[in-house]
C-alpha cells in the first residue's frame, strides 16, 4: 500500500441509496474521498499519469473523488475507498516501458507479396476473358 499524506484526504459521509428501510435512511454509510493531488507528494511523471488514469473523477481544482458505497458500514466503505485511491497511485507510479520500433524481416515482407500475388491470381482468374 502507498503512504497517502492525511493532508492530501478529506472525507464526506453521505447517505447510501437504494432500498434499505428505516435504519439505512437515516445512516450515513456511504464515503466520498477526496484526494487532492497537489498536496499529495508525488513525482511529476506520476502526477501526469494520475490525472489521465483518474479520467472523470478528476475536478478542475486538482482533486480526485472516489465514492464507496458497497458495503453497509462507514468504516468498511472507508477502507474501500482508501483501497481503491491507493491502487489508483500505485498504477501512477508504475512508468511505461518505451517501445522499440520494429521492422518486418526480409522473409516476412516476402511471404507477405507471395500471398498478395496469389491471392491477385484467384481474383483475375475469376473474370471473364476479354474478346
Amino acid at each position: 500500500m502507498v503512504d497517502i499524506p492525511e493532508a492530501a484526504l478529506s472525507w464526506t459521509y453521505l447517505r447510501a441509496g437504494g432500498p434499505g428501510g428505516q435504519h439505512q435512511n437515516k445512516t450515513e454509510s456511504a464515503v466520498q474521498l477526496r484526494y487532492n493531488i497537489s498536496l499529495g507528494e508525488l513525482p511529476d511523471d506520476a502526477v501526469v499519469r494520475l490525472k489521465k488514469l483518474a479520467g472523470r473523477r478528476l475536478t478542475d481544482s486538482g482533486d480526485i473523488i472516489i465514492e464507496s458505497r458497497d458495503h453497509r458500514s462507514r468504516l468498511m466503505n472507508t477502507n474501500s475507498a482508501l483501497r481503491k485511491l491507493s491502487e489508483l497511485i500505485t498504477q501512477a507510479l508504475v512508468v511505461p516501458r518505451k517501445r522499440k520500433p520494429t521492422r518486418p524481416t526480409r522473409a516476412s515482407r516476402e511471404r507477405r507479396l507471395v500471398s498478395k500475388k496469389q491471392q491477385s491470381e484467384k481474383k483475375t482468374s475469376r473474370k471473364k476473358p476479354l474478346v
